[in-house]
C-alpha cells in the first residue's frame, strides 16, 4: 500500500466510522473525507481510465477541477454519472463505481487504443471518416456514438426533489477562503445582508490547511451574526445581467437516505446590489512525460489531503516546482513524517530550505516511471540525467486565478506577464476581485485585500465609510520560472488536457496544420472541452500555442468563458418543474363552470381548455361535437375563450404604434370599434392574427392566439424599447384578468339582452362594435365585442375575472329557453373550418397574408410595417405559391386526415408531385361530410379541379375536389343579422 491515513492531525472526526463501496469493495472512512481522501486513505491509486487511449488516471486536484477522478454514484434513479470524487462528500452507504472501462478497472481491454495512438492523433476524425463516403452512416457513426461518453446516466426515475429559490443581498461573496471570510465579516459587521457561497462543505478555503490560522474565530463571529447567511456545498455557476448569479446548492447530495420533505439541489437566482469574487486560484500542472500516471499530483492536493484529511501520498515522494508552493507542500511531508526524496526546482537560485529534502535547482522532472502507479522519477539536472526511486511526485507549475465568473458577461481575460498569468478585468459594475483571484497572493495580503474590498462595496451602495476587518499588507508576488509551458527532452507522453487525452505534439500539430488560433485548436484537438472545460489545461496550452506561434500568451488569449461554472445536473435545472408539474397548469376563470357542466379538458399548451361537452347517451367524442355544433347553428352557444391572449395598449401614440405593427391600418380606427389584424415578422411571414378594438382615443385592447400570447407581448415590447423608442405607448397584459366567453348562435343576441343593460341591437351594435357595456341592472361593468369565429351571429363578452362563473351560469339560465348549450373547443374548430377561418394550422411560419387569401388587407398606403420591405420580395409573389383553398371529398361517405398532402389527378405520389398538403379536417355535420382547408400551389385557380388526397402514412387515398374554403355563408349574412 502506497498511500496512507497517518495517524494523527486532520480535519476528519476519527471517532466515528463511515461504511462506503468502489467497484464492490466494501471501504472505510471518516466524516471530513472526500471520496477522493477515502479512497488514498485505503491505498487505492487507480480511480479511472482517460477518455481516449483508456489509460490508467489517479486522483490528480482536491477540488472543483478534477479531470481525472470522474466515477458514477448511487443506484436505480439515485445513479449519477461523472461525479467528482474530490468533491463527494463521504457518507454512510456511499456507492461508487469507476466507468469508461472494461471489463474492471485494473484490465481495461480499451487501453489498446494506446497501442494506435500514433493513428489517433489531433483531428484524426476529421481525416480517417471521410472515405469511404458510404461508411459514414453504417460504419463510422454507430462506432463512434457507442465509443462516446464516460459514464451512463439511469434510466429509472429521480426519486428526489429539487427546487429553485430567489435570494437577495446587499453583499455576495464568492468564495469562502481568507479574502471571502474577510470580505463577509467586514460587510457582516456593518449591518449588510450578505451571502456568502462557497462550493467546499467545509468554509475556510486555503485556511483549511493551515496549522495556525484564525478561521475558527472567524467563523464563530460569522455564525453570531444573523444578516449574514453561510451557503457551503453551493456553487455559484455564472453572473447574468442586472448582477444577478446562479448557484447551486447540494443540499442533501452528502446523504444517503434524503429527507422527502427537502431537495437534494437548490438552484439559487441571487440578486446582489455587490459581489466580491474571491475564488483564489488554480494551480497548474507541468507537461511533462507521464505526468498522468497515478500518484503524479498537484502540490497544493497533496497538501490539502495531508493537511485536511490526514492522509499521505505515498511513502517517497518528489516535489517539482516553479515556485514557492512546492516548498510548503515539502515542509508540511516532512512535519508529518513522510519521506520527502528530492525538491526539483527549475528555478537556478530555488529559495532557502530548512528542510531534510535534498533541493535540486535549475533542475526539471523529466518524466516519470510507471503505468498503474509511479514507480521513479527522472530528472535532468546540471550533473545529469538520474532516476529516483518514488511513488508519489507532487507538482506545481505555478497558480492562475479563478476568474471564469468576472468572464461570464462578456469581459475578456488580461495577460499579466508579472503574474504570469490571465487576470480579471479591473473594473466591472457591481463585481469586485478579491485575494488570490486578482494575482496570487499570501494569507495576510488576502486577509487585508477581502476586508478592503468589502468596504469599498459598501459605500459604493450607501453605507459609507466602512473599517475593515483586517488591515491591509504588502502584496507578494510569487516568483515563478518564466513561461514553462512544457519540458523538453522527455520521452513519454506529455498530457495538457488529461480527460481528453490532449498531449504536447496534438497541440503542435494543430498548429503546424492551420489550427494555432485558440478557439480552433480547442475544437481541434478537443483540449479544454472535458468535463472540467479546462479549469487545469487551458493554460498550458494557450503557453504552448503561443510558444509555437512565436507570440505572447497575451496574443493567443483564451477561450470564451461561458456559464457553468461546473457541470449542473438536469435535476437542478427542472426544479419542480418535472411529471404533472413539468409546466404550471393554468385554469381559465371559467374552468368550474365548465367542469360542472360536464367538460371534458384537454391540454392547450399551459391551458386546460374544454375541448367537448357530452350528455347521457352519447358514446363518442363526435356525436356530442356534432350536436353541439348543429345546435349553435341552430340557436345559441357558449364558449370559453378565455386562454386567448389579451394586452392593454395606452399612449398617446398606441394607434401610431399598431399602424406599424399590423400590416393593415389601425390609425383610423374609430372608438367603439374593433378590427382584425395580421401581424407580420421581418421576413414578411404571417407571425400571428387577432383583433385589436378601440375603447379610447389611447387605449387599444388585442387579442392574441393563445399560443403566442407570450411571445407577441415581448413583440411588442422589444419594438417599442428597441426600434421605436421615441413613442409613447405602454403594455399590460391582462389575459388572467379577464373571463372571457363566447355567445354565438341566431339567438345570442335575444339571450344577451337579458343580462346586457344597453343597446345591442344591430342598429345600435353593428358587427365589430366593441365597448364598455353595463351588465345586471348596473351591478357589473363589462366589455363586449361584436365579432365571431363561428361564422354566426356572435359576441364575446368579458367580464372580470372572479365574475366569470357568475356570468356565465347566468346567460346559461337566460338562455335555456333559447336552446343554448355549453360547446367546446372541438366545436369551435369545425365551425371555424365550415366558415373558413384560419389559425396557427395554416399559419405556420412559411405563409403571407396573400397566401390565405389576405392580400387586400395589406396595407399600400402606410409608408412602413414590420415585413412590408421583405414581402415585397418575388418568391412571396410567385403566381404558384401554395395558398388557401377548401377541399371535399367527391363521395361524401369518404373522408381524410389534416395532414395528406395533395397530388393532380392521376399523379403517382412522389416529392416531385407533391402539390400541397391539407392544413385542417373535420366532419361538418352541417354539410354531412368531411370538409378541409388546404394549401395548394395556385389554389384559388384551381378551384373545382379534381385531386387526390394522399396519406402516406395509413397509406390512403381519397378523390376530392378543390373548393371555396368557405363552406358556410358565404355572404356573411349571418355575421351581420
Amino acid at each position: 500500500m502506497s498511500s496512507y491515513r497517518l495517524s494523527s492531525g486532520g480535519r476528519i472526526d476519527r471517532s466515528k466510522t463511515i461504511a462506503f463501496s468502489f467497484d464492490g469493495r466494501s471501504l472505510e472512512g471518516h466524516p471530513g473525507d472526500t471520496l477522493a481522501s477515502a479512497l488514498l486513505a485505503n491505498g487505492i491509486q487507480l480511480v479511472g481510465r482517460s477518455f481516449k487511449y483508456h489509460r490508467p488516471r489517479g486522483i490528480l486536484t482536491a477540488g472543483a477541477a478534477e479531470p481525472n477522478a470522474l466515477v458514477t454514484t448511487g443506484t436505480g434513479g439515485r445513479t449519477e454519472a461523472n461525479s467528482r470524487a474530490t468533491m463527494i462528500e463521504l457518507h454512510d452507504g456511499l456507492i461508487a463505481r469507476s466507468q469508461n472501462r472494461w471489463p474492471s478497472l485494473n484490465f481495461d481491454v480499451g487501453a489498446v487504443n494506446g497501442l494506435l495512438s500514433p493513428f489517433l492523433s489531433a483531428g484524426f476524425y476529421y481525416k480517417t471518416f471521410m472515405w469511404p463516403a458510404a461508411f459514414w452512416e453504417k460504419v463510422y457513426e454507430p462506432l463512434i456514438r457507442k465509443a462516446a461518453g464516460l459514464g451512463k446516466a439511469s434510466y429509472e426515475a429521480d426519486p428526489d426533489s429539487y427546487e429553485k429559490c430567489w435570494a437577495h443581498c446587499d453583499l455576495l461573496v464568492i468564495g469562502a477562503g481568507p479574502a471571502g471570510l474577510a470580505a463577509a465579516l467586514t460587510a457582516g459587521r456593518a449591518g449588510a445582508r450578505v451571502i456568502l457561497a462557497d462550493e467546499g462543505f467545509a468554509l475556510g478555503g486555503s485556511l483549511l490547511l493551515e496549522r495556525n490560522s484564525p478561521l475558527k474565530d472567524m467563523l464563530d463571529e460569522l455564525d453570531s451574526l444573523p444578516n449574514v447567511q453561510r451557503m457551503p456545498r453551493t456553487t455559484v455557476i455564472g453572473w447574468y445581467d442586472d448582477n444577478v448569479f446562479g448557484a447551486v446548492e447540494r443540499v442533501q447530495k452528502h446523504v444517503a437516505a434524503p429527507d422527502r420533505r427537502q431537495p437534494v439541489e437548490r438552484l439559487w437566482r441571487i440578486i446582489a446590489k455587490q459581489a466580491i469574487l474571491a475564488t483564489g486560484a488554480e494551480e497548474r500542472p507541468l507537461v511533462f512525460g507521464g505526468n498522468d500516471i497515478p500518484g503524479v499530483m498537484m502540490a497544493s492536493a497533496m497538501r490539502s489531503y495531508l493537511n485536511r484529511q490526514a492522509v499521505a501520498p505515498g511513502k517517497r515522494t518528489v516535489v517539482f516546482t516553479t515556485n514557492s508552493s512546492g516548498y510548503r507542500t515539502a515542509a508540511d511531508l516532512e512535519a508529518a513524517g513522510v519521506d520527502v526524496v528530492a525538491i526539483v526546482d527549475t528555478r537556478a537560485a530555488g529559495e532557502h530550505w530548512g528542510g531534510k529534502a535534498r533541493v535540486l535547482t535549475g533542475a526539471c522532472v523529466l518524466d516519470a516511471v510507471g503505468t498503474k502507479q509511479v514507480r521513479g522519477v527522472k530528472i535532468a539536472s546540471g550533473s545529469g540525467t538520474h532516476e529516483i526511486d518514488a511513488d508519489a511526485l507532487a507538482m506545481s507549475g505555478g497558480w492562475s486565478p479563478i476568474i471564469h465568473l468576472a468572464c461570464h458577461r462578456g469581459a475578456r481575460p488580461v495577460w499579466s506577464e508579472r503574474h504570469a498569468a490571465f487576470l480579471a478585468p479591473e473594473r466591472q459594475e457591481g463585481l469586485l476581485i478579491a485575494g488570490s483571484a486578482s494575482g496570487p497572493a499570501s494569507t495576510d495580503s488576502c486577509l487585508g485585500d477581502g476586508a478592503i474590498k468589502a468596504a469599498e462595496a459598501l459605500e459604493t451602495i450607501g453605507f459609507g465609510k466602512i473599517a475593515p476587518a483586517f488591515a491591509s499588507a504588502a502584496e507578494e508576488v510569487p516568483a515563478v520560472a518564466a513561461r514553462l509551458w512544457h519540458i523538453k527532452g522527455s520521452k513519454g507522453k506529455a498530457f495538457v488536457d488529461y480527460q481528453n487525452d490532449v498531449n504536447l505534439k496534438d497541440l503542435g500539430l494543430a498548429v503546424r496544420e492551420g489550427y494555432g488560433d485558440v478557439e480552433l485548436a480547442k475544437r481541434y484537438t478537443t483540449n479544454g472541452m472535458a468535463t472540467d472545460q479546462g479549469k487545469l489545461s487551458n493554460i498550458n496550452a494557450i503557453g504552448i500555442l503561443a510558444e509555437a506561434r512565436g507570440v505572447s500568451p497575451a496574443e493567443v488569449g483564451t477561450s470564451t468563458f461561458r456559464p457553468f461554472y461546473t457541470p449542473v445536473s438536469f435535476g437542478a435545472l427542472t426544479g419542480t418543474s418535472r411529471a404533472k408539474h413539468f409546466q404550471p397548469a393554468r385554469k381559465s376563470p371559467l374552468h368550474e363552470w365548465a367542469k360542472k357542466n360536464g367538460a371534458v379538458f384537454v391540454e392547450t399548451g399551459l391551458w386546460y381548455r374544454s375541448s367537448w361537452f357530452p350528455r347521457d347517451g352519447e358514446k363518442t367524442w363526435r356525436e356530442s361535437v356534432d350536436r353541439e355544433v348543429l345546435n349553435i347553428r341552430k340557436n345559441a352557444g357558449i364558449c370559453d375563450v378565455s386562454t386567448l391572449g389579451k394586452i392593454e395598449i395606452f399612449g398617446k401614440d398606441a394607434a401610431t404604434f399598431l399602424d406599424r405593427i399590423y400590416c393593415n391600418g389601425f390609425a383610423k380606427l374609430s372608438v367603439g370599434k374593433a378590427r382584425y389584424g395580421i401581424m407580420l415578422r421581418e421576413d414578411g411571414m404571417i407571425y400571428d392574427d387577432g383583433t385589436t378594438s378601440r375603447l379610447s382615443e389611447d387605449h387599444f385592447f388585442m387579442t392574441t392566439t393563445t399560443a403566442l400570447a407570450a411571445g407577441v407581448l415581448t413583440h411588442l415590447e422589444f419594438c417599442a424599447q428597441t426600434l421605436w423608442p421615441e413613442l409613447e405607448v405602454y403594455f399590460a397584459s391582462s389575459t388572467d384578468q379577464w373571463a372571457q366567453m363566447a355567445v354565438a348562435g341566431p339567438n345570442s343576441r335575444t339571450i344577451l339582452s337579458e343580462i346586457v343593460d344597453d343597446d345591442i341591437s344591430d342598429a345600435a351594435f353593428p358587427f365589430m362594435s366593441a365597448r364598455a357595456v353595463s351588465l345586471f341592472g348596473g351591478k357589473l361593468e363589462g366589455r363586449l365585442f361584436r365579432i365571431s369565429f363561428s361564422g354566426e351571429l356572435a359576441y364575446e363578452l368579458g367580464v372580470p375575472a372572479a365574475y366569470g362563473e357568475f356570468v356565465a351560469d347566468a346567460i346559461m339560465q337566460a338562455g335555456r329557453k333559447h336552446g343554448i348549450c355549453a360547446y367546446g373547443a372541438e366545436a369551435l374548430g369545425v365551425m371555424r373550418i365550415e366558415k373558413g377561418h384560419v389559425t396557427h394550422a395554416e399559419i405556420n411560419g412559411t405563409v403571407t397574408p396573400g397566401d390565405l387569401g389576405f392580400g387586400r388587407m395589406v396595407s399600400t398606403t402606410k409608408p412602413d410595417f414590420i415585413g412590408k420591405a421583405m414581402l415585397a420580395r418575388e418568391g412571396l409573389q410567385a403566381p404558384d405559391r401554395p395558398r388557401l383553398v377548401g377541399v371535399k371529398p367527391l363521395d361524401p361517405a369518404t373522408s381524410f386526415r389534416t395532414g395528406a398532402h395533395i397530388l393532380a389527378e392521376g399523379a403517382a405520389a412522389t416529392l416531385e408531385n407533391d402539390q400541397g398538403y391539407v392544413t385542417s379536417s373535420a366532419f361538418s355535420p352541417n354539410l354531412g361530410h368531411t370538409i378541409g382547408l388546404a394549401l395548394i400551389k395556385n389554389g384559388p385557380e384551381r378551384i373545382g379541379e379534381k385531386i387526390v388526397v394522399w396519406n402516406g402514412l395509413r397509406n390512403e387515398y381519397t378523390d376530392a375536389v378543390i373548393c371555396s374554403p368557405v363552406f358556410i355563408d358565404p355572404q356573411n349574412e349571418k355575421l351581420h343579422a
